[in-house]
């Protein structure tokens, strides 16, 4: 009865596997080749006009304000041009692999060489390797040290050791921000949150609501993306009385150098891609929830800490408020981290 029992429990999961399985392909084959599509539409039409080089800077403005309306956020102008990339690297579109996902696409379009792209490209389709995995393998020149080597068993031992991890995450398509972009769907952080952080967050976000000092909510796990990597911000307001935009970023572990250098990062990023003419400097504000202290940081560029104290600090929460709401929460949940 036992061995009936588990044949039919394997038999129920071969078939949710490879339902996944097909799903996955479907999506990502949808995805890919419509940026595939997009992008050789985007080099006809540029091609077509009389000075290439100043109508094609145009085209991608202002089609990225058209999509931006309907599609969502997506398709910014920075994204219709790594999509035009795609074509031009991959203009024959049977060379694709469905194997790979779009992230894998956006890394192999920054390759150079073209030896190494096709290796990548191969040994990633073949292979099945996650984004993680051929990022890694990229930045740490796996192909360049691999056909350097004598001994060649021991690179790859060492790779496949590395990226041991980064393979055995089944959920890794599932979040990934570009396919949820693409669907639609709103993005699901949950799985990045433990309990503690979102209830400290939840109460952090409400706080600052209720100060009455000119702050808005904008938006929650914001999405920020570079050239090479996306990063979410926790919190983010907007300060109607300061006109600047105010950054939280709440860590749940002890505090490192590396979450200071982050925060700056993260408002060096908003000042560059968000803030217009208009808007002051953001401020960053970093909270540390450690077991026996609470830490909050502020952070802002360009301006002195002493422009900074007489100009902004009456409208932001002191940091003995950010250590007492925080202290408060911890004791309601009865939580040690």
């Amino acid at each position: 009865m036992s061995n009936v029992k588990n044949i039919f429990f394997d038999d129920i999961r071969e078939i949710l596997t490879q339902a996944r399985s097909k799903a996955y392909t479907a999506v990502n084959t949808a995805m890919v080749e419509a940026y595939w599509l997009i992008g050789k539409r985007i080099v006809e039409e540029e091609q077509h006009g009389e000075t290439r080089a100043a109508y094609g800077k145009g085209l991608l403005k202002a089609l990225a304000k058209e999509l931006h309306s309907e599609f969502g956020k997506g398709f910014d102008e920075r994204e219709l041009r790594r999509i035009r990339q795609f074509y031009l690297v991959f203009p024959i579109r049977d060379t694709l692999r469905p194997e790979l996902s779009w992230s894998h696409y956006r890394l192999l379009i920054r390759i150079s060489s073209n030896d190494a792209r096709n290796y990548y490209l191969n040994e990633a389709a073949t292979n099945h390797w996650s984004y993680r995995t051929l990022d890694r393998n990229t930045s740490t020149l796996y192909f360049e040290r691999l056909i350097s080597s004598q001994v060649k068993q021991l690179v790859i031992d060492e790779m496949k050791q590395k990226t041991e991890t980064f393979q055995q995450d089944n959920l890794e398509f599932i979040k990934n921000p570009y396919v949820l972009e693409f669907l639609q769907l709103p993005p699901n952080t949950t799985y990045k949150e433990d309990d503690l952080e979102q209830a400290l967050l939840n109460n952090i976000q409400k706080f600052l609501l209720e100060l009455g000092k000119g702050f808005a909510f904008v938006a929650r796990q914001r999405l920020v993306r570079t050239e090479t990597s996306d990063f979410f911000i926790d919190l983010v307001f907007y300060n109607y009385i300061l006109k600047c935009f105010v950054l939280i970023d709440l860590k749940t572990t002890r505090l490192k150098h590396q979450d200071v250098g982050q925060l700056d990062m993260y408002v060096r990023m908003f000042d560059d891609l968000q803030k217009t003419k208009m808007d002051n400097p953001t401020i960053g504000i970093l909270l540390c929830s450690e077991t026996d202290q609470t830490i909050a940081k502020y952070s802002i560029l360009n301006q002195s800490r002493q422009l900074f104290a007489t100009k902004y600090m009456p409208y932001l929460p002191t940091e003995a408020e950010l250590i007492a709401e925080i202290e408060r929460e911890k004791r309601m949940l009865n939580i040690e981290n």
